[in-house]
């Protein structure tokens, strides 16, 4: 008869019949035999191993509270697989539900960037274990509701944005290494690197960084100096990877080979690198700048797969828009109906039927009772017919919609 027993109940005598838990090493050439050797019993409880099938009929039988019989063990295995079959999908929580935790989140995480930037400014040491716990905080946050965390981070003062978008980036490797199937420990590598792309801004002056206007040619030779700095501030770093240097090196790279530093191109360039480049291009271009007011969300898709061909991995560029939306939370889109709406949540069976709070009426040209309009449930009577310009309508504070959902 088989029996299920702790490895603490093991005794000499006893015939061994299965180490549970067999795809771990052990110290044993076979997994069946009989015990009557302390060592070999010493050797099993060192080695991790839990549980063990014991063959009554091959060995001595000990009674204890911990055994069970392989009737028992086949209920509960049934149990198991029962509960599996019948368990809900988790559904994620709302951005509403998210959006508190994710803004609290962003705070800390703008404050140990911009803390982190200090010390690089003044020739200290980068503390990257400390960035390192933003990165898990935020992998939890996207994890739970991606679409809050990134929507929430893109709206950043021009004088906070050197930091923000650092904190945006990291979000966004995040979304777009699980969008690729990486493992957890490649997600959190993503993470760090987005956070740590553009350390090297810390080498070039402000005025520089924060001019209003066109740069000179000079100037934007300056800056394109800020991927090097930022690897050398790096470099000797045990904490960083060289797949994070990568990214902080590479991230303005293009396929067609026209980016810098190093002009590489096409296969020269990491995965992770060709990651970083979309990234930070998305949330370059739909941040405010002192120079430039961003995009909406669904016009800078429109732009960056514009930009693709030549600029970005179409692979990689291609799961980033499944992972953010064709129109991302926040973005303006107009319906068939004629109202106006911004996008809340995206549906995972469709980028093109995402949820819409509408609010006002293109054809009558005046706001219209708010409500939330799931296009996946529309049956083919009211869809998306197109993007818009927030400004075009005078619309000044589209992001309070979404943000109150």
């Amino acid at each position: 008869m088989l029996k299920r027993i702790a490895v603490k109940d093991l005794c000499l005598g006893m015939f061994v019949a299965e180490l549970c838990d067999s795809w771990m090493e052990h110290p044993f050439s076979k997994t069946q035999f009989l015990l009557n050797d302390e060592k070999d019993r010493d050797s099993i409880c060192a080695s991790g191993i839990k549980e063990v099938w014991i063959d009554t009929a091959k060995g001595i039988d000990e009674v204890s509270p911990s055994t069970q019989t392989i009737s028992d063990i086949n209920q509960e295995t049934e149990n198991v697989l029962l509960r599996a079959a019948n368990a809900q999908k988790a559904t994620p929580p709302t951005i509403e539900a998210e959006l508190k935790q994710a803004t609290e989140i962003c705070n800390r995480a703008k404050e140990a960037v911009k803390l982190m930037f200090t010390h690089a400014r003044m020739g200290k040491a980068i503390e990257v274990t400390q960035v390192q716990v933003m990165v898990e905080e935020i992998s939890d946050s996207v994890s739970r509701q991606p679409h809050a965390f990134i929507s929430f981070a893109r709206l950043k003062d021009n004088d906070e944005y050197t930091y923000m978008h650092s904190v945006a980036v990291c979000a966004l490797m995040i979304v777009l290494a699980r969008q690729l199937s990486l493992n957890d420990s490649m997600v959190r590598e993503a993470g760090l690197a987005g956070l740590l792309h553009d350390l090297g801004k810390m080498g070039i002056a402000n005025k520089i960084l924060n001019k209003p206007g066109k740069l000179t040619d000079k100037e934007f030779n300056t800056i394109k100096a800020h991927p090097e700095i930022g690897a050398n501030l790096l470099l000797g770093n045990t904490l960083v990877s060289a797949l994070v240097l990568d990214v902080v090196l590479h991230h303005h790279e293009k396929m067609d080979g026209s980016g810098y530093p190093h002009g590489l191109n096409g296969d020269n360039i990491s995965l992770f690198a060709k990651m970083g480049a979309v990234c930070d291009v998305y949330d370059a271009i739909t941040s405010n700048r002192p120079y430039k007011k961003g995009w909406p969300p669904a016009e800078s898709i429109r732009k960056m797969a514009e930009w693709s061909k030549g600029h970005f991995d179409e692979m990689v560029f291609q799961s980033f828009v499944k992972a953010v939306g064709i129109y991302p939370t926040g973005s303006l889109v107009r319906l068939e109906s004629g109202r106006l709406g911004v996008v809340l949540e995206q549906n995972e069976n469709s980028l093109l039927m995402p949820n819409v709070k509408v609010f006002y009426s293109a054809k009558l040209n005046t706001p219209i009772v708010q409500e939330i309009v799931n296009l996946s449930l529309m049956m083919g009577t009211d869809k998306i017919v197109g993007r818009e310009m927030p400004e075009d309508w005078g619309f000044r504070n589209l992001d309070a919609l979404w943000m109150e959902n």
